[in-house]
């Protein structure tokens, strides 16, 4: 991910004279550093700088509200509050990790160790964020077409246990695969885009699946007994969910995987393109709160009575998580 401690063009300098097909400089090829932006495209560098001021101003704000609705003035805390305050987290860490680009930029330019730990921090984040979206998806489908059948998996503590692996995933995996696709060369490309298949493609592939499949449930008379707000806001999720997936995750990945085809495209042009899309996966901690707004019946209220201060406190209910139809709907 983004960073300002690496310099690139010192690395490019040497490795063409001594090492032009060492993991350094074929990792160089996947992660370009902000100072290298700024050195080559200074106007670019602002611009971006400024979207990504505003996005992490109204990513921490947003957030932190969300964050406060869900542990504070939600007291059933099913499984998807659970799986969304974990994405809550995830983006709250992303936002926070924007300002760290601009002190890194101006205070450790030269720490190589600083701009690694900085990607790493930067990949588990955007994948956990991945995951836990995926986790909400599944959850939407099985929560309307197999209520019944799901009901012993869907509890709380199965997804506390869920969300803890997810995180220690991440971590394992994109930790272990960055690490070996810069000590070696040969694999280093084969390393980068295992990364995005477990982590990006097939989630995405699932959710995907799910979309379809949960969409051509709803159209079938055996579920119709379920209220139609509950219908309609289980397909906005995930019509949601699979927009944020496009705008926001797909351009990097897909730049990821042109790398992977053709190491030696333009250097200007894999410059522009990997900044302009890491900027765009940085936009889904502003995106995903029109994913809560979905998972509970009254979020918007309940942020709503937070700025009015006049009305007692309100309980959010996961309209969609619950199982009980009442004879009314």
């Amino acid at each position: 991910m983004p960073t300002s401690s690496t310099q690139l063009p010192a690395l490019d300098s040497i490795n063409s004279t001594q090492q032009p097909n060492s993991s350094i400089y074929l990792f160089s090829k996947f992660i370009h550093p902000d100072k290298e932006l700024y050195t080559e495209f200074y106007n670019l560098w602002v611009a971006l700088m400024v979207v990504n001021a505003v996005i992490f101003l109204g990513g921490v704000v947003l957030n932190s509200l969300a964050l406060y609705v869900f542990c504070f003035r939600t007291k059933t805390k099913t499984t998807s509050v659970i799986y969304t305050i974990n994405l809550i987290v995830t983006d709250l860490l992303v936002g926070f990790s924007l300002p760290v680009r601009i002190i890194m930029f101006y205070s450790a330019g030269d720490c190589l160790n600083c701009s690694l730990v900085h990607i790493f921090g930067y990949f588990v984040n955007m994948y956990c964020s991945i995951l836990f979206l995926t986790c909400i998806c599944v959850d939407r489908y099985l929560a309307i077409v197999q209520a019944e059948a799901s009901r012993k998996w869907r509890n709380p503590t199965c997804a506390k246990g869920i969300c803890v692996f997810i995180w220690i995933f991440a971590t394992v995996v994109t930790f272990s695969i960055l690490t070996m696709a810069i000590q070696f060369a040969a694999c280093c490309l084969s390393k980068i885009l295992v990364l995005m298949v477990c982590e990006y493609f097939f989630p995405l592939i699932i959710i995907i699946f799910f979309t379809t499949r949960i969409m051509c449930a709803l159209s079938k008379p055996s579920l119709m007994h379920q209220s139609r707000e509950r219908r309609m806001r289980a397909v906005q999720l995930l019509i949601t969910v699979l927009i944020i997936f496009m705008i926001c995750f797909t351009p990097f990945h897909v730049r990821q995987v042109a790398i992977s085809i053709n190491p030696d495209m333009p250097h200007d042009v894999s410059l522009l393109v990997y900044h302009v899309t890491v900027t765009l996966s940085s936009l889904n901690s502003c995106m995903d709160p029109i994913v809560y707004c979905f998972v509970t019946n009254n979020f918007q209220s309940t942020m709503k009575n937070i700025f009015r201060k006049t009305e007692p406190e309100q309980t959010s209910v996961d309209i969609l998580g619950m199982n009980k139809n009442s004879k009314g709907s």
